[in-house]
């Protein structure tokens, strides 16, 4: 087992304060932290011990030792999760995720198109699809996946905004997942002389209703009155209208599958993803913006929140967050060094490579070989080649995250 060090991405929606708070630095950080990755992808890979070498390097060196021979047969010489401590002070883009067979297409015609790979219009810069689930640990906020058509169209009648009428028109003659793509696509693709226009005048719809004390639509309008004051002008602010307001409690979370239009607004969250960088935007950003490609990506099925809501299992300590995908599992542990509230400890025993990030507290882990002390905002890496592990918490109170590859033994 080796003592994992993040990588931090300074993205300009970070916070100065959740991920430095989280490693015991000091605050407010010089410069906005959004995301602490660990795992091995090549852009930034986290830093393992003794040697202060990457992650990567150490895989590299010994695919089958580290991954372990199931792992590489079924997804070749590469760790094929990331795990990331995200901090959204701001909104992050209006973003989806390609499918494995879009995600290999693109890959492939972008590179017989001679396009870089760190170009800032290329969209896919690997072969791999990006599902992704987040894990709140603080409140957090979203936009994700297309709301239902019916309450969409409440939403817009009561806005009262003469200038949507005639695309309230649009959805309501087609209350489908076919009316979403014509109304999304219509938005998406406005002349910005029409944007400059409409989008006022929704924002003043917003204040307006806010303004008559209404609550049925109050979050998403203030979502909305937000997104307008960073974004003006941007179309995803109009496509902000389409989709479910989503509020998580600390240990709650979201599943994005392929084509889910998201959009995190706030808060910190533990997230693991398949291993890949792909993403087609669809506004509230300065970033690229390909239209065509987003729209053959995106999936208009209309979802309710509890469907993006993966199923928790408990197996002891352990909450297990259930999904379908092959390349990763998380699950979330706590312990209590008192032993008198929650266990003390717990093994761990599967095969398989695996990451676990400490995200409160301390905790130890003993094989028959060594013991290690895991803080909070670091992790370690367990080998598939490693002795099985006792974890113990190391404090009153220890809160740690752990992601696997869900393949048979």
């Amino acid at each position: 087992m080796r003592l994992l060090t993040g990588a931090i991405r300074p993205y300009a929606w970070g916070s100065r304060t959740a991920l430095a708070e989280l490693r015991g630095e000091p605050t407010p950080s010089p410069h906005p932290e959004a995301e602490l990755w660990f795992g091995a992808h090549p852009g930034d890979p986290a830093t393992a011990a003794p040697e202060n070498i990457s992650l990567l390097t150490v895989i590299d060196a010994d695919p089958d030792v580290q991954l372990g021979a199931v792992c590489v047969a079924e997804f070749g010489g590469r760790l094929p999760f990331l795990m990331k401590v995200l901090a959204a002070e701001e909104p992050l883009s209006l973003q989806a995720h390609p499918s494995s067979e879009q995600a290999r297409e693109g890959f492939a015609r972008e590179n017989a198109a001679g396009i870089a790979l760190n170009a800032p219009e290329r969209n896919y810069r690997d072969d791999s699809h990006k599902p992704e689930l987040v894990v709140a640990l603080t409140e957090f906020e979203a936009l994700a996946g297309f709301r239902e058509p019916a309450e969409t169209i409440e939403l817009l009648r009561l806005l009262q905004v003469a200038e949507l009428d005639p695309y309230l028109g649009m959805i309501a003659g087609e209350p489908d997942s076919q009316g979403l793509r014509a109304l999304f696509t219509t938005w998406i693709t406005l002349p910005e002389a029409l944007l400059a226009r409409l989008v006022p005048a929704v924002l003043d719809g917003a204040v307006a209703y806010l303004g008559r004390g209404e609550t049925r639509f109050a979050a998403e309008l203030k979502t909305v009155l937000q997104l307008g004051e960073a974004y003006p002008g941007d179309p995803g602010v109009l496509a902000a209208l389409l989709l479910n307001r989503i509020h998580l409690n600390p240990g709650q979370g979201i599943f994005m599958s392929a084509g889910n239009l998201h959009a995190y607004l706030s808060g910190s969250a533990v997230e693991i993803m398949a291993n890949s960088d792909n993403v087609l935007r669809g506004g509230l950003t300065p970033k690229h913006v390909d239209v065509a490609e987003l729209l053959k990506v995106l999936d208009f099925h209309p979802v309710r929140p509890e469907d993006l809501a993966p199923r928790v299992s408990e197996l002891g300590a352990e909450q297990i967050y259930e999904t379908s995908v092959p390349e990763f599992r998380m699950s979330r542990i706590e312990l209590d060094g008192t032993g008198m509230l929650r266990p003390e400890s717990i093994s761990f025993d599967m095969p398989g490579p695996q990451i676990l990030v400490c995200v409160q507290g301390a905790i130890e882990l003993r094989s028959t070989a060594e013991t290690l002390t895991v803080r909070s905002g670091a992790a370690v890496w367990l080998a598939d080649g490693d002795p099985d592990v006792v974890v113990r918490a190391s404090s009153a109170r220890a809160v740690f995250f752990r992601g696997i590859v869900p393949v048979p033994a």
